[in-house]
């Protein structure tokens, strides 16, 4: 059994980076391109990735310590010397980086050409804005969408040869869809496939292409669809309908549609979340008597009572009158502000009327003086002071 630790000049005992250094050390100073081509450099160097393959493997470094070379005949490994990459590649450097590169690059290459590529491709997602009306969002429509987009090709059916034709294999890559190159490194000659430069990697070619889509299997065109405007949809807010954007060339799948919603501004009523917020304009003797006035709603018409008193800016609340909630079958409030008017053109009655109700309310010559809690006067004060 070839005792691979005085191979690579270790001790047993020696850690797995003593091992890996002396490998670089011994790869180096022993690699056949520096120090001549012969049986006996070459047996050498194969001893040498042996020993690392061995040692540098917790496992069979285990069994080679009890007696066991995992390396021998019928040890269920390979030697490292009947490799031609063995152990070299692992952490080498100098030639071994070189031969690293080259080979990650080929492999790289051949990984990702081992076959004929396909022409079908899935095609890109699109996206198209809808607007709607407050109250489609609110209680939820159907609307119909016009879009332009790529659509597969009636002529050839995405096959993009003209009908009654088919592909014909390349004869350069005999369908394959690459070809073979031969790279020469100093570790020797290395194999390496390269896409073929007559059909571009797809093994085949379109003799005849379609005249309908130019050999694109597929069409520019105009689709026209059907939605439904989800209940609670906002501005802003994307719909998903899977296939239906634009088809994808030489027969692939169609990508995917997004339709983003814009709500129209309603004369009435403005959205805040989930809530509709309006405001109500009301005479002031209506706010100080109270009142029972009937308004518009988006669900028609209802009823509003105003408590004497009211003062202006008071809100009235409309319990499921707002808006829709999305995914839910709740609604928000619809939230009524008051806005009390105050006249500006009186006759002389009105204004005899109002003099006399100041008079009995002592309102004649009212007293200047500041609110000391409440009101939008004293927030004023309070955020002038800093408070």
């Amino acid at each position: 059994m070839n005792d691979y630790y005085a191979i690579l000049g270790i001790s047993k005992g020696a850690s797995a980076e003593e091992i890996k250094l002396a490998y670089r050390k011994a790869s180096r100073a022993n690699h056949p391109d520096i120090v001549g081509h012969s049986p006996e450099a070459e047996e050498r160097f194969k001893q040498i990735n042996a020993a690392y393959e061995v040692l540098c493997d917790p496992k069979k470094r285990e069994m080679y310590d009890l007696g066991v070379d995992p390396l021998a005949p019928g040890g269920g490994a390979t030697a490292a010397g009947n490799n031609p990459f063995g152990g070299f590649s692992a952490s080498f450097g100098g030639f071994g980086d070189i031969f690293e590169a080259v080979f990650n690059a080929t492999a790289g290459a051949s990984a990702g050409q081992a076959g004929p590529a396909s022409r079908a491709a899935r095609g890109r997602d699109q996206l198209e804005r809808l607007t709607v009306e407050l109250k489609d969002s609110v209680f939820g429509a159907v609307k119909e969408v016009s879009y332009s987009t790529y659509l597969r090709c009636g002529a050839c059916d995405g096959t993009c040869c003209a009908p009654g034709t088919a592909p014909v294999v390349c004869s350069s890559c005999q369908g394959r869809g690459v070809r073979e190159r031969l790279v020469r490194s100093l570790l020797g000659t290395m194999r390496t496939l390269d896409p073929c430069r007559q059909c571009q990697g797809f093994g085949n070619i379109i003799a005849n292409p379609c005249p309908e889509c130019s050999g694109q299997g597929r069409v520019r065109g105009h689709s026209t669809i059907q939605i439904d405007v989800p209940v609670g949809v906002d501005s802003g807010n994307r719909l998903r309908l899977t296939g239906k954007g634009e088809a994808g060339p030489a027969g692939g799948p169609a990508a995917d549609l997004y339709i983003e919603f814009k709500v129209k501004r309603h004369p009435d009523f403005v959205r805040d979340g989930d809530n509709l917020v309006a405001t109500l304009p009301i005479p002031m003797t209506a706010a100080a008597l109270g009142a029972s006035i009937v308004i518009e709603t988006l669900d028609g018409e209802r009823e509003v009572g105003i408590r004497p008193g009211s003062q202006p800016g008071t809100v009235i609340t409309l319990e499921g009158l707002g808006a829709g909630r999305l995914n839910q079958r709740t609604r928000g409030d619809l939230l009524v502000h008051l806005d009390v008017q105050v006249p500006t053109e009186l006759d002389d009655s009105q204004r005899e009327l109002l003099r006399r109700l100041a008079l009995e309310r002592r309102e004649e010559r009212p007293e200047a003086h500041f609110a000391s809690t409440g009101g939008m006067f004293a927030r004023l004060k309070d955020k002038l002071a800093g408070k």
